[in-house]
């Protein structure tokens, strides 16, 4: 013992003397003293040093396996490619993949603001679809619901052809292209504008990670959880055009493509958002008046001044992906041209003023227009491996349960008790699922 302790209390310096070569094995390291005779003290430096080697090789396969769980969450599973595949070559084929989404007596219920309006911005068909299916099924009047669903133009043929060949219930739906848009100049101008400077944020990013080589893991986490594929996404920033995409509703509830709705959302439209445009929770998984990684100083730089003096170190962020918006509020305010505003303040400043993401301008820009809904509305973070901390009773509370972070539950990559909440809802007897081997 005393020669373990005068080992620790001597520092590396004997450890480094005696760790040239280190013993593979506790057996080993006896016959090595043994054999050579070496002394008691030598036993304990060598034996000191063991164990640093292998408290190193621990932390190494740690910093090795959190990036690897992040890669895994870049990619795109094959049976969701198989799936877009078969359902475009359906599309191709069969004329009722071609059918009008709603039928031609319903199309007066896409602007009819009696009726309760969803809008999913998503390339994603089987997310699509658990969204809609759940919403659907959760719901008390399915019958005034109404989905509009935005995709790109490589995905409108699968995504028409999924929810014509599968028709939902009760309720109406309909599935627009973006390159059906005709949008004025200005409005095409400060897109491409946008996404651009998202795609410069991202790249400098990524050029700051090679430089440095992150040498904390948990740095390391943090910042490729901000380089997943959405940070150049189109459909994931165009959320900020909402009122352009649909000039003709006035209320809407928003819901990103990785959630599941377990409650009635009806009295959602019916919510006074007392003049504001958007109705958003704050984290809810950890009790009252909190928001564990999702402060202010989670998302922006606060070195820099010009945060400083705008924002609050320790706020707490509202949650994106279940909101209400108050469209015709939201037109009468210059929420979209302040975005605009601090993307250029932003790139002028060397892209140091936030993470990237969607968010930390959006907070920014809905500053003063955010009306604050109860947190079981909205319970966020089942992408994360901190959702070991979310006790049963407050999902299964949830209103709508959101997979933001990195482990989307069309990955293998999430913990099953909790990707089950999402899975249940996929239809294992359709014919494409099947085919495609999809959550195989």
């Amino acid at each position: 013992m005393r020669a373990l302790l005068e080992a620790t209390n001597d520092g590396d310096n004997g450890i480094e003397r005696s760790s040239t070569s280190l013993p593979s094995s506790f057996n080993d390291l006896v016959k090595d003293m043994t054999s050579n005779g070496q002394d008691i003290k030598a036993f304990a430096f060598k034996t000191k040093a063991m164990i640093m080697k292998m408290e190193q090789m621990v932390e190494s396969a740690r910093q090795s396996e959190s990036i690897f769980w992040h890669l895994a969450s870049h990619g795109v599973p094959k049976g969701i490619h198989c799936l877009s595949l078969k359902l475009a070559e359906e599309y191709a084929e069969n004329a009722a993949a071609r059918s009008r989404l709603p039928s031609p007596q319903y199309i007066s219920h896409l602007i009819d603001p009696s009726f309760h309006h969803v809008v999913l911005l998503t390339d994603n068909v089987i997310a699509a679809s658990v969204v809609v299916s759940s919403t659907i099924k959760s719901s008390s009047i399915p019958e005034r619901l109404v989905f509009h669903i935005v995709t790109d133009k490589k995905t409108y043929t699968a995504m028409h052809a999924w929810f014509a060949v599968n028709s939902v219930n009760s309720a109406f739906l309909e599935v627009r292209g973006l390159h059906q848009y005709d949008w004025s100049h200005e409005v095409n101008i400060g897109i491409k504008e946008m996404i651009e400077i998202h795609r410069l944020i991202c790249s400098h990013k990524l050029d700051s990670m090679k430089m440095e080589n992150i040498p904390n893991k948990y740095e390391h986490e943090k910042d490729l959880q901000h380089l997943r594929p959405s940070c150049t996404s189109l459909l994931n920033h165009l959320r900020i055009y909402i009122p352009e995409l649909f000039p003709d509703l006035n209320k809407i509830v928003f819901l990103d493509d990785d959630t599941v709705v377990q409650h009635d959302l009806s009295s959602l439209w019916e919510l006074d958002l007392n003049g504001k445009v958007v109705g958003a929770a704050f984290d809810s998984s950890c009790g009252d008046d909190c928001c564990p990684g999702r402060k202010y100083k989670d998302y922006f730089n606060f070195t820099s001044p010009i945060i400083s003096s705008k924002l609050d170190y320790d706020r707490c962020g509202w949650l994106y992906g279940m909101n209400v918006f108050d469209l015709q509020a939201w037109r009468k305010t210059n929420i979209t041209a302040t975005y605009h505003h601090w993307l250029k303040l932003n790139l002028n400043s060397g892209f140091e003023l936030w993470n990237p993401g969607a968010l930390p301008p959006s907070l920014i820009a809905f500053e003063g227009h955010v009306h604050r809904i109860d947190p079981s509305w909205h319970i966020a973070g089942l992408g994360y491996r901190s959702i070991i901390n979310v006790t049963q009773s407050v999902l299964e509370d949830g209103a709508v349960v959101h997979f933001s972070g990195p482990a989307k539950p069309w990955l293998e990559i999430g913990a099953p008790e909790i990707r089950s909440l999402w899975s249940r809802h996929v239809n294992m007897s359709n014919e494409f699922i099947r085919k495609c081997g999809i959550m195989e």
